[in-house]
């Protein structure tokens, strides 16, 4: 394979690597190929893989690779990410739809800050409880697009999130798909804390798109938040969380944060 260009950017602390692949440069095992690139400290590093390809429906189609080479419906940050992308390099305007593996997900491009509208929710399970180290923990769970339990807890901050996350992740509850993991923390009506052991990663993450609007959903549940939501992620960005929630359950979900262009170059074949 040829070098390949590519653009490094970060949605809230989510950082990707981004290619227009609407002419074929990367084909055949794309799940390995997003492996190799995606290794911190042995190739370009990120927790995702995103090839931007051609719609005959909309602006354009993405495939989205996490860092294990799993592929997965899709990613909010990731999103964001990908929106920018395809404006800066006029494959849509600032308006603009793509095709996801969840479906078709609308955007605005708006300088760094993108918003992105979500797919309706799905799956709602609240007051599960689950067995972990010898505790019986309390969550609950939505697919925003990809599955989330959520746990509120009274403080994030030294919260094993990675050991506990973990284990909730593979838990048999959430088998055969498993499932990311969010823990909250509710600060007021309109803010939270969150931090996020997300699938695929299989570590902590500084963000995750759609783990904040499965937090802020959740959290509204209890009557002690609203929309909008801003929840601050464990990189300290912003994402802001809108939505309604009417007799059949939550509508006009949206996802607004900055992106961020780091980078961009060309990816040698030692690279992958």
């Amino acid at each position: 394979m040829a070098k390949i260009p590519f653009y490094k950017m970060n949605g809230s602390g989510n950082d990707f690597i981004l290619i227009d692949n609407r002419k074929g440069l990367v084909n055949g095992d794309v799940g390995n190929f997003a492996k190799m690139v995606c290794r911190r400290g042995f190739s370009v590093g990120a927790d995702g893989l995103i090839l931007i390809e051609s719609s005959d429906r909309v602006d354009f189609k993405w495939r989205f690779y996490n860092s294990d080479g799993s592929e997965a419906e899709m990613c909010g940050n990731g999103g964001r990410c990908a929106a920018r992308f395809a404006y800066i390099h006029k494959i849509a305007k600032e308006n603009l739809s793509f095709e996801t593996k969840a479906g078709i997900i609308k955007a605005e491009v708006k300088g760094r800050k993108v918003k992105l509208a979500m797919v309706e929710p799905k799956d709602l399970r609240r007051n599960i409880e689950i067995p972990v180290d010898e505790r019986v923990r309390v969550l609950s769970f939505i697919n925003t697009n990809v599955p989330h339990a959520v746990k509120i807890v009274s403080s994030v901050e030294n919260f094993d999130v990675v050991g506990i996350g973990r284990k909730i992740r593979y838990h048999k509850e959430f088998q055969p798909a498993g499932t990311n993991v969010d823990f909250v923390q509710i600060m007021d009506e309109h803010n939270i804390l969150m931090r996020t052991y997300e699938r695929g990663v299989e570590d902590e993450t500084l963000a995750c798109g759609t783990g904040a609007v499965a937090s802020a959903l959740i959290s509204s549940l209890g009557g002690k938040v609203k929309s909008p939501v801003a929840v601050k992620t464990k990189g300290g960005e912003i994402l802001n969380i809108y939505f309604r929630i009417d007799h059949t359950g939550f509508k006009d979900v949206y996802l607004e944060g900055d992106t961020a262009v780091v980078y961009n170059g060309e990816l040698w074949e030692e690279g992958y």
